[in-house]
């Protein structure tokens, strides 16, 4: 969660209608409470420990958008959603030519120069944003029910069992059993490979920096270099 971004955008556009409502997925809540109250949006902020959005919502990254109108329907499904930064803060990932950051492992250093790869769409989604806000139902980023269902993600019996299993695996952890967990959390990630949420809140919860363990055959930084972090977030699908 980009706290601050989104509530200097909320600040902008919530007097023209727009709500702003972010989410976190974290199982443990404790790990996004210091976020947001370092923070102190203006706008709700929530924590789904339950990970209902990818359930409901086919979330399967973040940070992820969906916008819904005032009559309570989705017109455009969970996408990427990097909002602008503020006039005076460094938009997007820090340049490769940028001089190195001291004190780090020779991980997180990897994990950087592997992050500043990936394509973040700040400026087309904002103005994608504030388009919808000004022209509503007539703006031309609004798509049609049968649109809305074309892009929403399918849920085959492979990502459906991958679900079971990720719940299986949340109810363990709560309950103290976090090494039968893994082994629920490793099957979900076998059945819905393409399911970054899954991956993530496993690896954070037996690793910090999401790194490589005894415990998974993968970590972020293997599985952003397999795939390409230039394919880390689909393109934006908007007419120019």
């Amino acid at each position: 969660m980009d706290l601050p971004v989104w509530q200097a955008l909320r600040a902008e556009l919530a007097p023209h209608g727009l709500e702003v409502v972010t989410v976190a997925l974290d199982i443990d809540p404790e790990r996004a409470r210091p976020w947001i109250e370092r923070a102190q949006p203006q706008h709700p902020s929530l924590i789904d420990s339950a990970h209902v959005l990818d359930e409901v919502l086919g979330v399967v990254n973040v940070p992820n958008g969906i916008w819904i109108d005032e009559d309570g329907m989705i017109v455009r499904p969970a996408e990427p959603a990097f909002p602008e930064r503020p006039a005076g803060t460094v938009s997007g990932p820090r340049p490769a030519s940028a001089a190195p950051v001291p004190d780090l492992s020779d991980h997180q250093r990897a994990v950087l120069a592997e992050a500043r790869k990936i394509r973040v769409e700040r400026e087309k989604y904002t103005a994608a944003l504030r388009d919808w806000v000004a022209h509503g139902a007539a703006s031309r980023f609004v798509l049609g029910p049968d649109e809305v269902i074309e892009r929403s993600r399918p849920r085959g019996v492979e990502q459906a069992t991958a679900a079971a299993h990720f719940e299986i695996g949340q109810h363990l952890h709560r309950s103290g059993d976090a090494a039968a967990a893994i082994a629920h959390f490793r099957q979900a990630h076998r059945l819905d490979p393409d399911n970054w949420t899954y991956k993530r809140q496993a690896w954070i919860l037996v690793h910090p920096e999401q790194g490589p363990t005894e415990h998974y055959d993968s970590d972020w930084l293997r599985d952003v270099q397999r795939l390409g972090a230039e394919r880390y977030y689909p393109p934006l699908q908007m007419p120019e």
